[in-house]
């Protein structure tokens, strides 16, 4: 298989799911990840539950397949000096401490820059290297209502909502992997290398604001309206008999579908319904149009009729559908992967579908230090009797 990134090499100090996930990105399309853990235990994902029957956290599977593991003590200066010799051989250093961590030991950018004036320095926060937030403790829900998604997720009059899944820190690492394959092109253009800042925060205000980018002319909050869309209707999911269907209209077009569908187009040249902007103010009444005509209607009765009219909709399936969705397997994203402790276990695929190099997630996870004798004896040139020295010594 070709591999887009296959001549870079990256050295991942990441932890938990922000950091590792947007390194793991950059292992999917080639590239060479060293993940850099602690001596004896490894990182503390590595126990993350859920977990396999046989220890293995699914977690710590999802996002470190194909890593290369070496085990490093940098609270010892040695291990430092031995993190630096890493930083000389890496193009990309990927790190997701808190805010000065790695500064203080000793391999900040300033540093790192200095042994190796090309490497491309990504750091993932909460809050980013600046601003009065810095050096605030954050996880992801902190991201999420910090960034402005929990105030507008949820039903009105309901309790603030976080996305079922851990938005912030996934994008934290999309992030991350985004700007750093710019920095690879502007190196590849300059030769210069550059310090990458990203904040959870920031990422998820980036997808919060836009929608609602007319608070400061208006000065109106944005309210948290369910699945709903404030500048559509209908959009959004609706009760059905047995079930909900999602419908999404934006387009008159798409509006005057959904009429035909439901058998009023007596209703087509209403002037309430007229443009988005109108079917938008007057949402309560296209609801309660539709759902007028839903209320006797199963699910798979009403997506069979608004898909002959080229409606967009679909029903709501539930997680063990969505697992068992033929389409799902057919765009293989779900693989099965062996590990070294597990056997074969079921993992997610790479969306990463391109014909000359494509996403490859079909690898196991290293175990504990599996390629310390690879990176320094190999890459490093340290010797048998020097990594012995090493390991007695609690620094590898």
């Amino acid at each position: 298989m070709n591999k887009a990134l296959g001549d870079v090499r990256v050295l991942d100090f990441t932890q938990y799911l922000s950091g590792p996930h947007g390194t793991s990105i950059l292992c999917e399309l080639g590239a060479e990840v060293i993940k850099v853990e602690r001596p004896g235990t490894g990182e503390p994902e590595r126990k993350a539950a859920p977990m396999t029957p046989k220890g293995e956290s699914y977690q710590f599977m999802a996002y470190n397949r194909g890593k290369k593991s070496v085990t490093l003590n940098l609270k010892k200066p040695e291990g430092i000096e031995i993190a630096k010799k890493l930083t000389v051989k890496c193009d990309i250093l990927v790190e997701n401490f808190a805010p000065g961590v790695l500064e203080r030991l000793g391999l900040g950018y300033e540093e790192a820059s200095k042994i190796n004036p090309g490497i491309i320095y990504a750091s993932i926060t909460g809050f980013g290297q600046t601003g009065p937030r810095r050096n605030q403790i954050s996880y992801d829900i902190v991201g999420q209502a910090m960034g402005g998604l929990m105030g507008v997720t949820g039903y009105e009059g309901g309790e603030p909502l976080k996305a079922g899944i851990s938005l912030a820190d996934y994008m934290g690492g999309y992030n991350a992997a985004i700007a750093i394959l710019a920095a690879l092109h502007y190196k590849k253009v300059t030769g210069e290398g550059q310090y990458i800042d990203i904040s959870m925060q920031d990422g998820i205000w980036a997808m919060v604001f836009p929608d609602r980018a007319d608070y400061f002319d208006t000065l109106v909050p944005p309210k948290r309206i369910g699945n709903r869309l404030s500048s559509s209707a209908p959009f959004g999911a609706y009760n059905a008999k047995d079930g909900y269907v999602v419908i999404c209209t934006i387009t008159d077009e798409q509006w005057q579908n959904v009429l035909k569908a439901i058998g009023r187009e007596d209703l087509s040249n209403d002037e309430r319904f007229a443009t988005r902007v109108l079917r938008a103010k007057n949402m309560a009444a296209v609801e309660e149009i539709l759902h007028e005509w839903l209320k006797d209607k199963t699910v798979d009765e009403a997506i069979e009729v608004f898909n002959k009219f080229r409606v967009p909709c679909s029903p709501v399936p539930t997680f063990e559908q969505v697992a068992n969705d033929p389409h799902i397997w057919h765009r293989e994203m779900i693989i099965e992967v062996e590990q070294p402790l597990s056997g074969k276990v079921k993992l997610g695929g790479s969306v990463y579908k391109m014909s000359k190099t494509p996403g490859n997630r079909k690898q196991r996870i290293p175990l504990v230090g599996e390629h310390n004798q690879e990176i320094y004896g190999g890459l490093l040139g340290l010797d048998k009797e020097e990594l012995a020295r090493l390991e007695k010594e609690g620094i590898i």
